[in-house]
């Protein structure tokens, strides 16, 4: 990593707190700093969980507690038994809570203004598209892989965008029971990984592995959320799924894919991979693919 780079990210962090107003401890000349302040406005109008605070924010239990804790110190907001689950406290705001929601919408649009009506209409566009490409940019640094069961809440998610988003792209569509490898149980341990991959709480891409004869792996059902594309993140999650095969014991690995798929054929060639004859009867199969592992 070129050291020159890590000193630019640096100091557009600087400049960044500084314009946003994080180094004050009256952020937007309320009565809190930006903490509380930020933790009030991803409660919102129709509250939170903890588990989804922690989650988005990124926080640690306590620390988020502390945040919480004094928003309802001063009267901001009040916790709850949730609905579904009591053990999972729900956050909302009260009526105060609420009026001060909108009062630091109002002023972080005109905090916003502040900085637009200081620049030209022309590096107005410039700011606002350089801020939008830095922001998917830095969502896409905060992805992470986690393992979860091939029959959870967000492999289920994630497969059935995987399958309506293949049923558009296929000519002939896509019924997944017709697919191979198409059982969850298959993508278990101790024979297989299920990886999703997440970020701020939400969950954008998936993929999975499994043994399926001496030392091979076969990976399936690589997605990912079509605003994160472009970006590297197929590269990082087939990665993953390479390190999870050599978990499993594997030397090689396999995989196949339809000819509408361009960008996934291009990530397999640039990944190492090389075409084979077909090794499976994979009916919406048109290319198959394999490479050793290190």
């Amino acid at each position: 990593m070129h050291p020159g780079q890590i000193a630019t990210v640096r100091r557009f962090n600087r400049l960044a707190t500084q314009r946003a107003g994080a180094l004050e401890g009256r952020f937007l000349g309320r009565d809190r700093p930006l903490g509380e302040s930020r933790v009030l406005f991803e409660i919102g109008r129709e509250g939170a969980s903890l588990r989804h605070l922690r989650s988005t924010l990124g926080l640690d239990s306590g620390y988020l507690s502390r945040l919480v804790q004094a928003l309802v110190a001063k009267g901001l907001a009040r916790l709850e038994p949730g609905a579904e689950d009591e053990r999972v406290r729900q956050a909302r705001l009260t009526r105060s809570g609420l009026a001060e929601l909108d009062e630091i919408n109002r002023r972080s649009d005109e905090a916003a203004k502040a900085i637009l009506t200081r620049l030209s209409e022309g590096n107005r566009s410039r700011l606002a598209a350089g801020m939008e490409e830095v922001h998917l940019l830095l969502t896409a640094a905060g992805v992470e892989f986690r393992e979860v069961g091939s029959t959870s809440p967000a492999a289920k998610w994630c497969l059935s965008r995987y399958f309506e988003e293949l049923a558009r792209r296929f000519d002939t569509g896509f019924d997944p029971e017709r697919s191979v490898a198409a059982r969850p149980s298959e993508f278990s341990p101790p024979n297989g990984v299920f990886l999703v991959a997440e970020v701020d709480g939400r969950t954008v891409g998936s993929g999975c592995v499994t043994r399926v004869g001496p030392r091979i792996g076969y990976i399936k059902r690589m997605w990912l959320d079509e605003s994160l594309r472009g970006l590297g993140l197929g590269r990082r999650l087939l990665a993953a799924l390479e390190r999870a095969a050599e978990g499993l014991g594997c030397f090689v690995v396999r995989l196949e894919t339809n000819s509408a798929l361009h960008q996934a054929i291009q990530l397999y060639k640039n990944s190492g991979y090389e075409e084979v004859d077909a090794f499976n009867d994979e009916v919406y199969a048109h290319h198959w693919f394999e490479k050793g592992l290190g």
